[in-house]
C-alpha cells in the first residue's frame, strides 16, 4: 500500500487518483480557513512555489472536524485559498480526517505515522504528513511546525 492507491475529489469535483503524484515527493496537510494556523497557508504556497519544479506537491484537504474552522462550501474555500493566500497548489474537497468517516487516505496516513504517544487521531488542523518519493509516509508534523521548519526535510527528500 502507498498515498497512490487512493484517490480524492478537487474542490471543482473531479476525482483524482493519487497515483498521478507518483514519484513526486508529497505534503498533505489538512486545513481550515478560520484557525489560527490559516496564516501558514502562506509558508505553503512560499514553499510550494520554491520546490515546485523539482517534483513537490503540497495536497491540501480542508476539514470541518476542528470547532467547525472550515464551514465554507467548496467554492468559497477556493476562493478564500486563492484570495487571501494565492494559493495554487491542490486543493481537494472538505474532507473528514478523523473518526469512521474519516477518507480512506487519512485512516492511511495516520497509521503510518501515529502522533504522539502513538496516538493515530489527527488533533488540529495543519496536521502534515510528508511523502517520499515511492509513496510512502516518511515524518508527521504537528499543527504548531510551520512550513519553513519542513524544507530540510523536503529537500533531503527531493535529492536532486
Amino acid at each position: 500500500m502507498s498515498v497512490y492507491d487512493y484517490q480524492a475529489h478537487t474542490l471543482q469535483g473531479k476525482a483524482v487518483p493519487l497515483s498521478v503524484y507518483e514519484g513526486k515527493v508529497l505534503l498533505i496537510v489538512n486545513t481550515a480557513s478560520k484557525c489560527g494556523f490559516t496564516p501558514q497557508y502562506r509558508g505553503l504556497q512560499d514553499l510550494y512555489e520554491k520546490y515546485h519544479k523539482r517534483n513537490f506537491e503540497i495536497l491540501g484537504f480542508p476539514s470541518n472536524q476542528f470547532a467547525h474552522q472550515e464551514p465554507g462550501n467548496n467554492e468559497e474555500i477556493a476562493e478564500f485559498c486563492q484570495v487571501n493566500y494565492g494559493v495554487s497548489f491542490p486543493m481537494f474537497e472538505k474532507t473528514d480526517v478523523n473518526g469512521e468517516d474519516a477518507h480512506p487516505l487519512f485512516k492511511y496516513l495516520t497509521e503510518q505515522a501515529p502522533g504522539v504517544l502513538g496516538s493515530k487521531a489527527i488533533k488540529w488542523n495543519f496536521t502534515k504528513f510528508l511523502v517520499d518519493k515511492e509513496g510512502h509516509v516518511v515524518k508527521r508534523y504537528s499543527p504548531q511546525t510551520t512550513p519553513d521548519k519542513l524544507e530540510e526535510d523536503v529537500i533531503k527528500l527531493l535529492g536532486d
